[in-house]
């Protein structure tokens, strides 16, 4: 008889679960748990809509635990701690778990291995979060993670296709009966957790398996939209609907499978005449996660300048006031402000909208820390993903990958060829609502006369631009040549 633990982390779902697979192997009591870890539940760092995010996707797995004879269990403080207790209350033989890449997971599992074999309890923790398993990435790569797309795509060539997706189990055994209906493992609230404007929270993506499914399925029920799509030319002012898949969450949080999306993807190219191929195309969006993943489990220091052997190393400007004005929406550049406003309403931006707010933060405009930017999106993001963050802006601030960095992105051009009407403006910034298109993205240079009749004064309702964006641009290139100049060794090869 084997009471078997099966840890959830991430990978919060039925479908394609390689460590829920392994558990029920051989299992006679299943006690499926969640982990509320104090490290990450911290309203200064998680923002509520990424939060809530997560209650949902609990509330979802446990009712489809439910379905199968079984429920989750929600455990409270630091994983050593409850779980030790775990181990020796429930009489547990064998811990199964994903395998989670991150440093701050890494040194845990460690930890919670150690414990575990200890204890003489079997560890079980393959991979479930991304295609391949990063190790077997590495290898194929001489031992070293590929530092472009392109060399990333001929190392997993040599891998050949992912797995499978693994089916939904049909039935679980059982937790043991004193704990089936205990209420002291319940799921909590948001304000239970210390979380209070609740009014904040967006219920536009709803967190948890059956939404992410359900989403996935809807999108790509638009067989010709999903075989000609091409990310660049997708809309950033695009919000009711957006114009990407807005899946990142429930791939962050495991809620659908990397391998599902891939071969649902697979499966409407193989009936396509034609279809975009990467790095443009929807399936490359995958490999991309999958591309960043690998760098950020190999690169020491992945997610800051400093210790960071793949990063430049650069001088940046230390500004408070210009950071708040930033992840407060208040540069006096409606484009910027208002990218920043939906941020920090929905937890979702589109992915040009990331970058032109985070070229305006770092090398375009103010001169600011990748990391600083990064810290915010850390906060506010619902889809926020440890590896892809910090990639992500390392590429924008031309700190890695990137070495373009004359091209910046221009906080009044670049929305206005997508948007001219402002629609995306008016709707996130209302202060601006009655401007005429002609001042959308410039209200500084409306007539004062044109200012009062739209109810919206400059200076007093809506703030001046922050920087002259044509001289901070131009002083900042020359900046940018420097550190190149003084720091080589990161260009691209």
């Amino acid at each position: 008889m084997t009471h078997t633990l099966l840890w959830f982390r991430k990978g919060l779902r039925l479908h394609d679960n390689p460590a829920l697979q392994m558990a029920i192997q051989k299992a006679t009591r299943l006690m499926p748990v969640f982990v509320l870890d104090p490290h990450f539940i911290d309203p200064d760092r998680v923002g509520i809509n990424r939060m809530a995010f997560l209650l949902e996707s609990l509330v979802d797995l446990d009712r489809r635990l439910r379905t199968l004879g079984s429920r989750l269990l929600v455990l409270r403080g630091q994983p050593e701690e409850v779980l030790a207790h775990a181990f020796s209350t429930w009489q547990v033989g064998r811990l199964c778990f994903e395998r989670d890449t991150e440093p701050y997971a890494r040194n845990r599992d460690e930890r919670l291995r150690s414990l575990a074999q200890k204890c003489g309890i079997e560890v079980v923790s393959p991979t479930g979060h991304t295609l391949f398993d990063p190790d077997a990435v590495l290898k194929a790569g001489g031992g070293r993670a590929p530092l472009t797309y392109s060399a990333f795509l001929r190392v997993i060539s040599r891998l050949g296709t992912p797995a499978q997706p693994q089916p939904t189990p049909a039935h679980l055994p059982p937790p043991i009966a004193e704990i089936c209906e205990s209420p002291d493992y319940a799921i909590p609230t948001l304000t239970e957790l210390g979380y209070t404007d609740l009014e904040a929270v967006n219920h536009r993506y709803p967190g948890g398996e059956t939404a992410g499914l359900e989403r996935l399925g809807d999108y790509l029920a638009d067989r010709a939209r999903v075989a000609h799509f091409a990310k660049p030319d997708t809309d950033p002012t695009a919000f009711d609907p957006p114009a990407t898949t807005v899946l990142g969450a429930h791939l962050k949080f495991g809620c659908l499978s990397a391998r599902t999306f891939y071969y649902e993807v697979q499966a409407i190219y193989r009936q396509a005449r034609s279809h975009t191929e990467p790095p443009v195309s929807l399936l490359a969006q995958i490999l991309w996660r999958e591309f960043f993943y690998v760098l950020g489990y190999a690169t020491p220091n992945y997610d800051r300048m400093a210790g960071n052997p793949i990063c430049r190393q650069i001088a940046w400007d230390d500004n408070p006031a210009y950071l708040a004005a930033w992840s407060e929406g208040r540069t006096g550049y409606p484009w910027i402000d208002a990218a920043m406003h939906q941020l920090e309403r929905e937890g979702w931006l589109h992915h040009l909208s990331r970058h032109a707010v985070a070229c305006f933060l770092t090398r375009g405009d103010l001169w600011l820390s990748w990391e600083a930017g990064q810290a915010v999106f850390e906060r506010l993001l619902v889809d926020q993903d440890w590896s892809l963050n910090a990639s992500n802006w390392m590429w924008l601030s031309a700190s890695a990958f990137f070495h373009a960095y004359h091209r910046v992105y221009s906080p009044i051009s670049f929305a206005k060829k997508y948007d001219p009407a402002g629609r995306f403006v008016r709707h996130y910034l209302p202060a601006l609502e009655r401007y005429p298109d002609a001042f959308i993205y410039e209200p500084w240079k409306a007539p004062l006369s044109v200012q009062r009749e739209a109810g919206c004064i400059v200076g007093r309702d809506y703030p001046e631009p922050i920087v002259d964006h044509t001289e901070a641009r131009t002083r900042n290139i020359e900046r940018m040549r420097m550190a190149f100049t003084a720091d080589p060794s990161t260009l691209p090869t």
